[in-house]
């Protein structure tokens, strides 16, 4: 098979790669009769919630032709073979759905069926394509200005669709744009499929990648080698929960736990939205021996009682986006920005920037922003501590779960007076420092910094004039104060400090406006250690403060 996709229609036969061969073995499958395609399917050498739907639809169009005769179709017969197809694995609700679509061409005969499946095998590589570059534009809004390290797991390329691929064409994307430092592969007990396959489609596709045992997933977390985990779906139900190759709960939980962007990539056929929840979801149980052996060779005791599920079901609340040909279609933007803010929380946390529940980020999301809700420690965070806020008034949204901080007050008042995407507000020890000391418990203060080669990295050249602003115990009024200054001095640098209160940077996006608090946290350092700083009142030309 020379043709990227992996399902081919040539004269009546189906043609696939069979998928229990690879890696060592690239070998052909030919399918002739139901009974063959549906044994394909029970036996993953077809596998893949895409995949397994188009080849349902093939597997419909050969039903319909044994069941002509002399241009005479059996619809009864045809229908039958269409439901034994359907019921070949309950979980996956592609296979269903394609035959659903193509089992109301049967009264017109085979080359109709045949037709409207040769168009749904077309539209999967462009859905795919879509997805997969909707998912990668997330990720990188996520993560930007870094060699991202992702982590997969199953497999949900070419072979598991029919082309491209839905989280591993999402890969293959970012990898198109230079974006892809290192992929973690989980190698999926018990069927390898991580192992066996996705290695063999990233080395195909010359993706660095590297393989590992799925119980050390967490521990890549853990020890900081994971950025974004990327997974496919075989079921997405009506409130977003995810049914996928068994180990993506566990992975989900993971990621949850360290702040790490969890996306689902699939297509819209995936989504069910008759299901309500995932409790409803029959999961497939899989024959013992997967579990009890490999290769022909037993691993366990003769008689071991199996637990074997093929999929699990991963909660709604777990998913920090869906991702579709559509876009984002559960979670969105506001749970995606939340990840991204609780994974920079916790790393702030670790340096001491943020400890206990000082401190806050927050993100632009056209007229309102997401921030980190009151009285939380800020090494726990996750994506569901967030508060959306109206940027205009300061008011959060209806209906959430957490409150935002009298402080959401200094990040509107900088929203309302710039261009900002992002900002951050925190107390490193050196720039806290000297901002206490210079400021002033009633009137606005300037620091004035010159001669270090630092204050480039804040938009200077030689000098650069800090505020520091009174600490009201009216945290409003000190936002007041900031947006008065801000509407007058519009070419003020992206910092600012508040006297015994931190200091605050922004920008046009999460990365950099944390960054520039590191490059004000340096240079305060230098300061303090060379003493090399003038503060002075701001002269007449400043707005009233306070």
């Amino acid at each position: 098979m020379t043709t990227d996709s992996s399902l081919i229609w040539d004269d009546g036969v189906l043609v696939t790669i069979d998928q229990r061969g690879l890696p060592h073995e690239v070998r052909e499958l030919r399918l002739s009769t139901v009974d063959q395609v549906i044994d394909a399917i029970q036996t993953l050498a077809i596998r893949g919630a895409p995949a397994i739907g188009i080849a349902g639809a093939f597997g419909v169009v050969l039903g319909t032709a044994a069941h002509t005769r002399d241009g005479v179709v059996d619809v009864a017969g045809a229908e039958a073979e269409a439901a034994r197809i359907a019921a070949a694995r309950p979980t996956a609700v592609n296979l269903a759905w394609a035959v659903r679509r193509v089992v109301t061409k049967v009264p017109a005969g085979a080359d109709a069926v045949l037709a409207e499946t040769l168009e749904l095998l077309a539209e999967d590589g462009r859905v795919n394509r879509a997805a997969a570059t909707h998912a990668a534009d997330l990720i990188e809004r996520l993560l930007p200005d870094r060699p991202l390290r992702l982590l997969t797991h199953c497999n949900t390329g070419r072979l598991a669709t029919s082309a491209f691929g839905t989280a591993i064409g999402a890969l293959r994307v970012l990898h198109e744009r230079g974006r892809i430092a290192d992929v973690i592969v989980d190698e999926t007990r018990p069927l390898l499929q991580g192992a066996r396959l996705t290695t063999w489609e990233l080395a195909e596709a010359g993706i660095p990648h590297r393989l590992t045992m799925d119980s050390a997933a967490a521990w890549a977390m853990a020890t900081g080698q994971v950025d974004c985990v990327v997974v496919g779906a075989d079921r997405i139900t009506a409130n977003g929960d995810v049914a996928n190759k068994i180990g993506t709960y566990a992975l989900a939980l993971a990621a949850r736990h360290h702040g790490i962007p969890f996306v689902v990539v699939a297509p819209e056929s995936t989504r069910d939205p008759r299901m309500a929840t995932g409790a409803e979801i029959v999961v497939e149980q899989r024959a013992a021996a997967e579990v009890t052996g490999f290769g022909g060779v037993a691993t366990a005791p003769a008689g071991t009682e199996v637990f074997n599920p093929a999929f699990d079901v991963t909660p709604a609340p777990l998913v920090t986006a869906v991702v579709t040909e559509s876009g984002i279609v559960y979670g969105g933007e506001t749970a995606a920005e939340g990840a991204a803010i609780a994974s920079i929380a916790r790393e702030l946390h670790q340096r001491g920037w943020m400890p206990g529940t000082a401190g806050n980020i927050s993100v632009r999301t056209g007229d309102s922003a997401v921030v980190t809700g009151s009285g939380l420690a800020k090494g726990e965070l996750t994506a569901d501590d967030m508060v959306t806020v109206a940027i205009a008034t300061s008011r959060p949204r209806a209906g959430q779960r957490r409150t935002p901080s009298a402080e959401t007050t200094i990040h509107t008042a900088i929203y309302c007076s710039t261009d900002a995407r992002a900002v951050v507000h925190i107390h490193p020890p050196y720039a806290t420092t000297l901002s206490t000391q210079v400021g002033a418990r009633d009137q606005l203060i300037m620091l004035r910094i010159s001669d270090f080669e630092l204050i480039k990295g804040l938009g200077g050249t030689d000098t650069i004039d800090i505020p520091v602003f009174p600490n009201w115990a009216d945290v409003p009024r000190i936002g007041a104060d900031i947006q008065r200054y801000l509407a007058a001095h519009p070419d003020a640098p992206p910092v600012l400090g508040i006297a015994g209160h931190g200091i605050t940077t922004w920008g046009d996006n999460l990365s950099r406006a944390r960054d520039r608090a590191e490059c004000l946290e340096a240079l305060c350092e230098l300061v303090t250690r060379t003493g090399r700083q003038h503060a002075y009142d701001p002269p007449a030309s400043l707005p009233e403060i306070g």
